[in-house]
């Protein structure tokens, strides 16, 4: 449905080119654009509406019928009788009809990616339409998920629009109260760099509009519209793996993932039973700071004893006394390359077990 501030600039533009007063109301009477007059027309706009005329001189003023697919819509009044009310008042009609028609397609638009990006839609509706809505079923693009963090404001639809642009080619859409969603286009040319700057300047506008903790996770191309859904779920992947694993970085994307992505579709009673496993009755959230920060930047550096050392401003007979103690707790000597991969995966089960504890209650 069209907005009544649509309406309210279209005729105040018509206004000032024609110099007429103009007045838009629904089949109910009720006024819901006008131009600084204030005449109630309620009775004559009720009983032109039960009337077969398209159009009508009523009580000195022009009155026409806007349509939305044969269904009556909107009454227009034109001030004033006499030919000259009668071609303002048939052209404003005209553009309002327009207007109806251009809304209503955008409307069907928005609609059929939402289904599309839902998997809503079986694969023949989805190039019936793709057709008849003129949009192109064998572009190149890639689904771009916003997520504006605590705040739900309702003015993020908007801004990532403008942001993107009036490319015709792209669709910005929410799918539910706190993600807007992007299906971009993408030119053969373009790689996923292009993609990854995009987020950026999405993540920087609307930190600097005063949004909090927002964040943007992208999936990977797909050359098919029928695909696009595919796209939508490895974005949706990437903003919750990225919660988990990478909860430092503002933009992430699906094919960063790593092992990440396997671990998040790994089952609960399947992820304790590993842990018992691995560190046998230890409870990983009794390490300390020290040790974690130990191991984190261990394992950042490759398993180097020397340069590990020399970054955390120790001496190696320290840190291998740190290791000592590690592989003394939990039978892992992360010297080596199988124990550091273990464990390393482990400490990641364990962030996926607490993520999926906050998230379930």
């Amino acid at each position: 449905m069209i907005s009544n501030q649509i309406l309210q600039n279209a005729i105040d533009g018509i206004k000032g080119i024609a110099r007429a007063d103009l007045c838009v109301a629904d089949v109910d009477g009720k006024i819901v654009a006008s131009t600084t007059f204030q005449s109630n027309y309620t009775a004559e706009i009720l009983e032109f509406v039960k009337s077969p005329a398209d159009s009508q001189e009523i009580q000195n003023s022009q009155f026409f019928k806007i349509y939305d697919e044969q269904q009556l819509e909107y009454i227009l009044i034109c001030v004033g009788s006499g030919e000259n009310s009668y071609l303002v008042g048939k052209m404003a009609a005209f553009q309002i009809q327009g207007l109806v028609v251009a809304y209503k397609e955008r409307f069907d638009k928005d609609n059929f990616i939402k289904n599309l990006l839902l998997d809503n839609l079986l694969l023949v509706d989805i190039y019936g339409r793709a057709k008849r809505l003129r949009i192109q079923t064998d572009a190149r693009r890639v689904v771009m998920i916003v997520e504006n963090g605590e705040d739900k404001d309702e003015n993020c639809l908007e801004l990532v629009k403008n942001i993107i642009g009036n490319d015709k080619r792209e669709f910005v859409t929410a799918v539910d109260e706190t993600n807007v969603v992007i299906v971009k286009d993408m030119t053969d040319d373009q790689d996923m760099s292009e993609v990854d700057k995009t987020a950026r300047e999405i993540v920087t506008c609307l930190t600097k509009e005063g949004m909090k903790n927002v964040r943007v996770s992208y999936g990977t191309p797909v050359n098919e519209i029928k695909d696009v859904s595919r796209s939508y779920k490895e974005a949706k992947m990437a903003m919750d793996v990225g919660k988990i694993f990478f909860d430092e970085r503002n933009v992430v994307a699906y094919a960063e993932l790593g092992i990440g992505r396997l671990i998040y579709q790994l089952p609960i009673p399947l992820c304790k039973l590993f842990i018992k496993e691995i560190f046998d009755g230890v409870n990983p959230d009794d390490f300390d700071e020290e040790t974690l920060v130990t191991i984190a930047k261990f394992f950042e550096n490759s398993l180097n004893v020397s340069e590990t050392s020399r970054q955390l401003f120790i001496h190696r007979n320290t840190l291998v006394y740190r290791l000592d103690k590690i592989e003394k707790i939990t039978g892992l000597d992360l010297r080596t390359f199988d124990d550091a991969i273990t464990f390393n995966i482990a400490m990641m089960v364990v962030k996926y077990m607490k993520y999926m504890e906050t998230f379930e209650y």
